[in-house]
């Protein structure tokens, strides 16, 4: 019980994960049409980033503009698995070569290239939505946290990798779809994904799934790891005198950040039906930050509500104001940074901590997740070792 109570940070985040999953779980579902709950399933996937990013930029101070990247990456091998059930050769006859994606036979494409070969296995698509962005993650993270590339560099170069992916997908158009993407997908396993059940089916694997990703966050923070990403934030050289690999722990932070975004990629997938570019570059990277910014960038739980919010926002302005709602977003994430710069979840902490202490009859619990490392912590955290 004790290490369940460390586990979710005390009596008043468990609350708050209570009022997370009654709002996800139940609020929802019951006022919410089939056509608004997919909408907030969408508004789901993208909180799998937010949470990552509190992690791996919150905590570990590695700020990424590229998780679009790994989003992405993510919804591709889903959609891929998608695209090849939904193109056998019964409902492709009509083109020159059956059996192939539409956009392969449109491009002249004759044969099924062998990187698409293996996801005809829905086995080896749920492990290659996993390895293949995590695979990436490591590759970036070796060719720059070991040569100590950080700060506004590292963030440059995750800018980059993300424009450089976006062009190849769009330039490879007979393997990717192109600009288009990959479109028109109809079933998983037979089972037709376009039925409001299915999609309120898929909105409670995708509400199950977040969750986990929470509880493993909240997990790798209650560990000794959290405290040296927290370490690591405030004081990196410190923490490498002290004799510890810098560089892996970075590694670490950032391939758990990258699975969580593919997994929102390829719920992303599986509830709208398509996968494109669009998800991949700068833009939707940043937005991806902004989400976790606007939720409070060092509180899981935040993060959700942030992806929440940001995304209803769009819609709400997109559908009541379509000429000026750009501006009115623009507005409102500079009232965020300006009025509350830890986010919704600075705010909880500034009021909302004290109305819930004075409810449960107690004294306020210390913040848990927005708590700067002291000197004194910090040089007890460095002295101790594995």
């Amino acid at each position: 019980m004790k290490a369940l109570d460390k586990l979710l940070g005390g009596q008043q985040n468990l609350i708050g994960i209570m009022l997370l999953a009654v709002l996800i779980l139940v609020v929802f579902p019951l006022t919410l049409d089939a056509f608004r709950l997919n909408m907030v399933g969408k508004y789901l996937t993208y909180a799998f980033v937010a949470v990552g990013l509190v992690l791996c930029w919150g905590y570990g101070g590695i700020l990424s503009l590229g998780q679009g990247v790994f989003f992405g990456v993510g919804g591709y091998c889903m959609a891929m698995f998608l695209k090849l059930e939904a193109s056998d050769p019964q409902s492709t006859k009509i083109q020159s070569t059956p059996g192939i994606p539409d956009f392969m036979d449109w491009n002249q494409i004759t044969e099924l290239p062998w990187l698409w070969q293996p996801f005809h296995s829905f086995t080896f698509t749920v492990f290659a939505v996993i390895a293949v962005p995590v695979l990436l993650a490591f590759i970036i993270g070796i060719a720059l946290f070991k040569r100590r590339v950080g700060d506004v560099y590292f963030s440059i170069v995750t800018q980059a990798i993300a424009l450089i992916l976006t062009v190849l997908i769009v330039g490879q158009q007979g393997l990717t779809g192109g600009v288009n993407g990959i479109t028109d997908l109809k079933t998983l396993l037979g089972w037709d994904l376009r039925t409001d059940s299915a999609k309120m089916i898929l909105y409670f694997i995708s509400a199950g799934l977040l969750f986990g990703c929470i509880f493993i966050g909240r997990f790798i923070l209650a560990s000794k790891l959290g405290r040296l990403l927290m370490a690591m934030r405030d004081k990196e050289e410190r923490v490498r005198f002290s004799g510890y690999d810098v560089a892996s722990f970075k590694i670490f932070v950032f391939c758990v950040a990258a699975a969580f975004s593919a997994i929102g990629g390829a719920m992303f997938a599986l509830q709208v039906g398509f996968m494109s570019p669009s998800f991949v570059g700068i833009v939707p990277s940043i937005e991806m930050v902004i989400f976790a910014a606007v939720g409070g960038r060092m509180s899981l739980l935040g993060a959700v509500y942030g992806a929440l919010l940001v995304n209803y926002g769009k819609t709400y302005f997109s559908e009541s104001f379509p000429e000026l709602w750009l501006y009115l977003m623009g507005g409102l994430f500079i009232a965020v940074v300006m009025y509350f710069p830890n986010g919704l979840a600075g705010l909880w902490d500034s009021h909302g901590r004290q109305a819930l202490a004075k409810l449960l009859r107690r004294k306020p619990a210390p913040k848990a997740e927005i708590a700067p490392v002291t000197p004194k912590a910090e040089t007890k955290i460095l002295e101790t070792q594995p």
